[in-house]
């Protein structure tokens, strides 16, 4: 329902709990419990912890990849505020195309689509004209320095680099509202990751609201605004 109380708010993140039942093991296994923050446009937050806290299991469930166990995930867009873990699935998909963006490390490739086309996807979705989206599409893709000559060829024969580069064209060709980014520059060489950092200073100057898991924390450290600290048996909110 559209709540006008909450400003440049978000998300709201209260109480959200995740464990995976493990049935060849009669035991679950915990991800994270009792997870609450919030996030404004254009605020960045960092998700840090060791290996194993559940940060990417954490993206995956506020993207609803994964049901919670407990807790709620407000998120407010154009229509009103909806809960993204009870939230139907055609609504989570509809949000998806129009509102919020997921950045993951690998690239699951459509077979026999170019790179070109895959990455102008979201603009054409969005009304944008064929040849406008192209043209936006290989401007990004020799952005994150994938070379001309792969523009029209398909991405699942790039090597992981290269994938990446397409994925991260295509996710950052049309700003969301709220956008996920878990660990993107995990394959990156310096160039592309220093165009993913440009990139997403655009996306926060323009009110974008970001969470991340990143393999190089430093490289974004510049506009990290809160760290959300995961541990084996606690959440803190430090803020910087």
């Amino acid at each position: 329902m559209p709540n006008s109380d909450t400003g440049t708010q978000v998300l709201r993140v209260e109480g959200l709990s995740k464990s995976f039942r493990m049935h060849h093991l009669g035991q679950s296994l915990h991800a994270f419990e009792g997870v609450s923050f919030t996030l404004n446009a254009g605020e960045f937050l960092l998700l840090k912890g060791p290996n194993g806290v559940g940060k990417s299991t954490l993206l995956r469930t506020i993207w609803r990849s994964y049901l919670p166990e407990a807790g709620h995930v407000w998120f407010t867009h154009d229509a009103g505020r909806i809960d993204l873990a009870r939230a139907a699935d055609v609504d989570i998909a509809v949000l998806r195309r129009r509102d919020m963006g997921f950045v993951t490390q690998f690239l699951i490739a459509r077979p026999r689509v170019p790179a070109e086309e895959i990455v102008a996807e979201p603009l054409r979705k969005a009304g944008v004209a064929q040849i406008d989206a192209l043209e936006e599409a290989r401007r990004w893709l020799s952005a994150f320095g994938v070379k001309r000559d792969l523009w029209r060829a398909y991405p699942t024969s790039f090597s992981g680099g290269e994938q990446q580069k397409v994925n991260l064209a295509r996710a950052l060709i049309q700003p969301p509202r709220l956008l996920l980014l878990d660990e993107p520059t995990a394959s990156l060489d310096a160039g592309a990751r220093a165009a993913l950092v440009a990139r997403l200073a655009e996306l926060k100057a323009a009110g974008v609201a970001m969470i991340g898991v990143f393999h190089h924390p430093g490289d974004v450290a510049a506009m990290v605004d809160r760290n959300i600290l995961l541990t084996a048996k606690e959440v803190e909110n430090v803020a910087l």
